[in-house]
C-alpha cells in the first residue's frame, strides 16, 4: 500500500554565499546531492504517472479467488500531449530586427533542431513542473542543447533576496555493468569554469566559456507544480473506481449457484469456493428443495455517477479541455470553441510569461559569445512570439482581413490569416508580383494595342500624296 504523505515540492535549494567564497567543495556538493535526492521520490511518481504506472498496480493483491482487475487510465498523458499541443503546436517565433542577428539565430535553432528540443523540453516541465536546459559547445564549437530533467541537474542560490545562482551540479550513477559500478559522477558548473568529478573527489576542470552558468531553467509556475500533479488524488481514485466496477462484472458474469434444502456431498462442498457454490440443507422434500443463483445488489448508478463526477473534476482542475468529448465539438462556432478554451487559454498565457523569461536567458547565453553574434546585448530585442494551435476557418479569417482594408496595415491584415506563416516574407512576394505586374503593363502598353496586337508603321503607299 502506497504512503498518503505528502511529497515535498521542489523549493528552490540555497546557501550562504559565504560557503562558495573560495570555491565550490566536493562536501558541499555532497551535502546537496543528498538534498536533492530526498525529492527523487515525487520526480518519480510523477513521471511513473506520465507513463501509465499507477499506483493501482502496487496495490495488495486480493485472494486468488476474488476479481482483482487493475485498470488505469492515462489521464496524465492525455492532458499532457492536449496541452502541449494546443500551447506549443505551433511552433515560438524568434525575430531580430537585425538581419544579420536573424540569420545566425536560424542557424542556432537549426542545429539544434529546435521545434523538437523545444517539446521535449516542454514535456517534461509538464511533468515534473520545471526542467533544465545544458549549454555546451561541440567540436565545430557550435553553441548546443540539450534538455536536463531535475532528476539530473540542480541550481543552488544564495539566500538572500536576489537568488542569485551560486553553481549547479549535474551528476549520474554508473551503470552495473560498468567497471566502476554504481559510482556517482558528474559536473560542478559556475560562471567561470566547469569541474568534474568522481566519486567524491574532483578529477579536472574546464573554463567556462559563457561567463554564466551554462543551464536556464524552465518552470511551469513559481511552485513548479507539473500540468496533473494536482488531480494526481483524482486520478488514483478513478483508476481504483473502474477496477472495482470491472470485478463486480466479473463477480456477476460468475454469480454463485446456491442449492437450498438439499445436501451435497463431501466432495461437492469441499469445492465449494473454487465452484462458487452455496449449499444449505434440512428438508427431504424435494418440493422444498431450491437451486437459483444467487445477485448481490447492484451499484452501478453509484458508480457511474462517481466517475463522472471524478472525470469531470479531473479535466476541471487541470484546465486542459477534453477535446475528445462528443459534446466538444458540437457548436463550431468561433466564440463558442474560444468560451470552451478559455480555461486552457489562461493557463497556456501564464505559461507562455514564463517561457519567455527563460528564452531571453537562453539567447543571453548564446549572445555571451562573439563568435555567435557580434552584440552580446542582441538578446534584449529579440521578439518571442507564441500562437495557439486552433482549428482555422479560412473562410471567416479572409472576410476578417478584407474588412481590415484601409483601417490597419496590410501587415495586421496578413497577420490574421493563418496559411501566412510570415508575413515580412509574404509582403515581400506580395511587392515583387506587384512589381512584375506593372513592368508588364508598361510592355503592353509600349508594344501592344487596344486588342492587344502589335502595332503595324506601314510606309507611305505609292498612290499617297
Amino acid at each position: 500500500m502506497q504512503s498518503k504523505k505528502p511529497y515535498l515540492l521542489p523549493y528552490p535549494l540555497t546557501c550562504s554565499s559565504d560557503r562558495v567564497q573560495d570555491g565550490v567543495s566536493m562536501e558541499l556538493v555532497n551535502e546537496y546531492i543528498r538534498k536533492h535526492e530526498s525529492r527523487m521520490r515525487r520526480y518519480d511518481y510523477l513521471e511513473n504517472l506520465y507513463r501509465g504506472f499507477h499506483d493501482i498496480y502496487k496495490q495488495p493483491e486480493k485472494p486468488r479467488w476474488k476479481p482483482d482487475n487493475r485498470l488505469a487510465v492515462n489521464f496524465p498523458r492525455y492532458i499532457t500531449e492536449t496541452f502541449l499541443g494546443y500551447a506549443y503546436g505551433i511552433p515560438i517565433k524568434k525575430n531580430h530586427p537585425d538581419d544579420a542577428i536573424n540569420t545566425s539565430l536560424a542557424e542556432f535553432e537549426a542545429n539544434n533542431e529546435i521545434t523538437d528540443h523545444e517539446y521535449e523540453l516542454f514535456r517534461a516541465v509538464c511533468i515534473y513542473g520545471h526542467a533544465w536546459e545544458y549549454f555546451y559547445q561541440d567540436e565545430e564549437a557550435r553553441t548546443k542543447m540539450t534538455v536536463c530533467t531535475p532528476k539530473e541537474l540542480f541550481v543552488v542560490y544564495d539566500d538572500t533576496m536576489r537568488h542569485r545562482a551560486l553553481f549547479a551540479v549535474r551528476y549520474g550513477y554508473r551503470a552495473e555493468d560498468s567497471m566502476h559500478s554504481g559510482e556517482r559522477f558528474g559536473e560542478i558548473l559556475t560562471s567561470q569554469s566547469t569541474d568534474f568529478f568522481e566519486g567524491s573527489a574532483k578529477t579536472e576542470s574546464a573554463d567556462n566559456p559563457y561567463g554564466y552558468i551554462p543551464c536556464v531553467e524552465y518552470r511551469m509556475n513559481d511552485d513548479r507544480i507539473g500540468i496533473y500533479e494536482e488531480v494526481s488524488g483524482l486520478v488514483e481514485a478513478y483508476n481504483h473506481a473502474i477496477g472495482e466496477k470491472a470485478n463486480d462484472v466479473d463477480a456477476f458474469a460468475e454469480a454463485y449457484l446456491a442449492v437450498l434444502g438439499s445436501e451435497l456431498d463431501e466432495d461437492g462442498v469441499r469445492r465449494i469456493r473454487d465452484n462458487r457454490l452455496i449449499n444449505l440443507y434440512g428438508t427431504d422434500d424435494a418440493k422444498e428443495v431450491i437451486v437459483q443463483f444467487l445477485q448481490k445488489p447492484t451499484a452501478d448508478t453509484t458508480q457511474e455517477n462517481l466517475l463522472d463526477r471524478l472525470e469531470n473534476l479531473i479535466y476541471q482542475i487541470s484546465m486542459v479541455a477534453n477535446i475528445s468529448d462528443e459534446a466538444f465539438g458540437s457548436n463550431s462556432s468561433g466564440t463558442s470553441l474560444a468560451y470552451k478554451l478559455q480555461a486552457m487559454s489562461n493557463f497556456a498565457l501564464g505559461f507562455d510569461r514564463k517561457i519567455e523569461k527563460s528564452l531571453r536567458k537562453r539567447y543571453k547565453i548564446f549572445c555571451s559569445l562573439s563568435t555567435n553574434v557580434s552584440d552580446k546585448d542582441a538578446w534584449k530585442e529579440i521578439e518571442i512570439a507564441t500562437s495557439r494551435n486552433l482549428p482555422k476557418n479560412l473562410l471567416e479569417e479572409a472576410q476578417t482581413a478584407q474588412n481590415l482594408s484601409g483601417i490597419v496595415s496590410q501587415a495586421t491584415q496578413l497577420s490574421v490569416l493563418s496559411v501566412v506563416k510570415d508575413v515580412a516574407a509574404e509582403m515581400e512576394k506580395i511587392e515583387s508580383e506587384q512589381e512584375k505586374q506593372r513592368e508588364d503593363t508598361v510592355v503592353n502598353r509600349m508594344f501592344g494595342g487596344a486588342d492587344g496586337q502589335q502595332d503595324v508603321l506601314e510606309e507611305p503607299g505609292d498612290g499617297e500624296s
